[in-house]
Parts: structure tokens; sequence; C-alpha cells
């Protein structure tokens, strides 16, 4: 799914259903952080109208997901916990190219943010499809098949700046770096964890 090098630990569903309130309150941050990266994007590279006009769509719909989740953690009768660090996010973005010019560093986001979005729906898919909580499974069935479309619009943007096979060429690099963070993570209580 969505080319990543290596899926997910399937031990890792039974770690996020054993402890529904941390996975619903990292999951709601991470919708929080995608509206903030869509904002950031917005203001690092205004003169793209087409990046600012896709990321104010995207982030208003990334915060109209955090508010379903909100209101689903509400639901269970849990309340928002404290936001933990993200060690997923921020190896990730380590690995963004400090040189190479602007053109080079929006590329490197827009994957960046591709490889994010790619990863959460696959941990979605596997929410859906695996835990015995058809109310949960159900909910994260109607999220992954809304983001779903986040990684193509990511990448189609990328491939809208630069030149095909440039892209392509850095995807794949990303890729095989997104593999060995996974490996080098333990299986947590988060979405990416």
């Amino acid at each position: 799914m969505f080319r990543l090098q290596l899926p997910t630990d399937p031990r890792w569903v039974d770690i996020a259903e054993m402890n529904e309130a941390d996975i619903l309150t990292d999951h709601a941050y991470c919708e929080q952080k995608a509206a903030s990266t869509a904002i950031s994007l917005i203001v690092r590279y205004f003169n793209y109208p087409e990046i600012v006009s896709a990321m104010a769509d995207l982030a208003k719909e990334e915060m109209e997901h955090f508010k379903r989740v909100h209101d689903f953690i509400l639901k269970r009768g849990h309340k928002l916990g404290v936001e933990k660090k993200d060690e997923y996010v921020n190896k990730l973005i380590r690995f963004i190219k400090k040189g190479g010019g602007r053109e080079q560093q929006l590329i490197d986001h827009l994957l960046t943010a591709a490889l994010i979005e790619a990863r959460s729906c696959e941990r979605f898919k596997l929410l859906s499809e695996q835990i015995k909580d058809k109310e949960l499974a159900e909910f994260y069935r109607e999220l992954m098949e809304s983001e779903a479309g986040h990684y193509t619009l990511f990448i189609g943007l990328a491939r809208k700046v630069a030149p095909r096979e440039k892209v392509d060429k850095r995807w794949k690099e990303i890729l095989n770096f997104e593999a060995e963070v996974i490996l080098s993570l333990e299986n947590k209580s988060a979405i990416h964890g």
C-alpha cells in the first residue's frame, strides 16, 4: 500500500486496541499537526498559488478531522490527553535536505507530508480491519477513506513543482529512509508508534 517499504508490525494493532484513549489522543494531535503543516506550507511557499489553494482546503479538512476525533474521544468518556513527541515524524523531518535550494526543500516537504499521510492511512486501515470494537473500526474506516487522497495530493503537487523523474527518485530515497525509521521505533500506542 502506498509503496511503503516496510509494513506495520501486526502487534501494533493490539497495542493500539488496548490503549484506546492514548491512540485517540495521539490521532487528534496528528490531525492538528497536519493542519499546521498545511498552514506552514502556505506561509513558506506563498508564491506557489496551486499549493496555497490546496493547503488552505487541506488545513480546513484536517481541523474538521481533529474535531471528529475529539468528539469521538468525548463520546467514549475520555478526555484529550497531553500531546506526546512524535519520534517518527521528527526523524523524517531530519531527512529533509537543508541545502539544494528552495525548490528541493519544497519537494522534500511535500514528499515527507505524503509519506506521513501514507503511513497514517495504512495504520487506519489496519485499525478498521482488525480491531474488535465495531464502532471504532467504522470510525477509522471513514477517516481512512477520507484521508487516502492526501498522499496523492502531496505527490501530485511535488510533480508539478519539478520533473517527475526527479520527484520519483527523491520519493524512493525517502521511502527507503522511512523503512529504517520504522525499524528503529518500538510499537507504541501512537498512530506512528
